[in-house]
């Protein structure tokens, strides 16, 4: 499975709570990146400055532990974001051992008591793109939401395992298609208006049966997709 892993993809994306040594550690020893978000109250250091100057002894490791409060701007490089201010640096974090590409976000208001620490164990990598990968995470976040309000993912009561995998194939499958349906007729993307879509087509198409008569072609063409997009909405 590594290998077929590693042919997709060699950097994984994880939340907060896999920000632990325990995980950090055999992923890398495996040969695999992660991205992921630190706590706000996480120790980390700014790697030295200093050279070696062929005394006995090795140099301090570290000038001490970052206050994100009061960042050293020098040592970082400042990159051009919306809502807010983003720092990239490369510090040592003692709870994973090792030296990680930081980025540091500030809110636009200017607060710097409220920040978010996003990390890469590949050090190479900038700061944005750290935060633009883990950004991506939450593509999943939204599949699941729609699977869960829209979809009935959580809704199968089997205990077979492969019922209920085939039960959140097609519950996401049934996502995905939604989306696909949006893109095609050029709408924006919500559940709720594509169910609502579906539905006018289906009610606009039944009155036009029922009623008997031909309908006018020009007319319908007209004033179909208005008719049907009466009731969509954004999410």
């Amino acid at each position: 499975r590594k290998d077929k892993l590693q042919s997709l993809s060699r950097t994984g994306v994880a939340d907060a709570f896999f920000s632990k040594e325990t995980f950090i550690t055999p992923m890398c020893e495996n040969d695999f990146h992660v991205i992921s978000r630190f706590r706000n109250d996480v120790i980390l250091y700014y790697p030295t400055l200093e050279q070696k100057t062929g005394k006995r002894g090795h140099p301090k490791w570290f000038d001490g532990r970052i206050d994100f409060a009061n960042l050293d701007l020098t040592r970082c490089k400042e990159y051009e974001v919306n809502k807010g201010k983003l720092y990239g640096l490369r510090v040592y974090a003692k709870a994973l051992k090792r030296y990680v590409s930081l980025a540091v976000w500030y809110p636009m208001d200017g607060r710097t008591d409220k920040w978010q620490l996003y990390f890469s164990t590949d050090d190479s990598m900038d700061g944005r793109e750290v935060l633009d990968y883990y950004r991506t995470r939450f593509q999943l976040e939204f599949c699941f939401r729609d699977g869960k309000q829209h979809a009935g993912i959580t809704n199968c009561q089997s205990t077979d395992f492969r019922k209920l995998d085939f039960h959140f194939n097609a519950s996401l499958a049934a996502v995905n298609l939604a989306k696909a349906a949006c893109k095609r007729l050029g709408i924006a993307y919500s559940i709720s208006s594509c169910k609502s879509f579906i539905h006018n087509a289906y009610m606009l198409e039944r009155f036009i049966c029922v009623f008997g008569i031909n309908p006018d072609p020009q007319v319908i063409d007209k004033l179909f997709k208005e008719l049907i997009l009466f009731t969509a909405r954004a999410a």
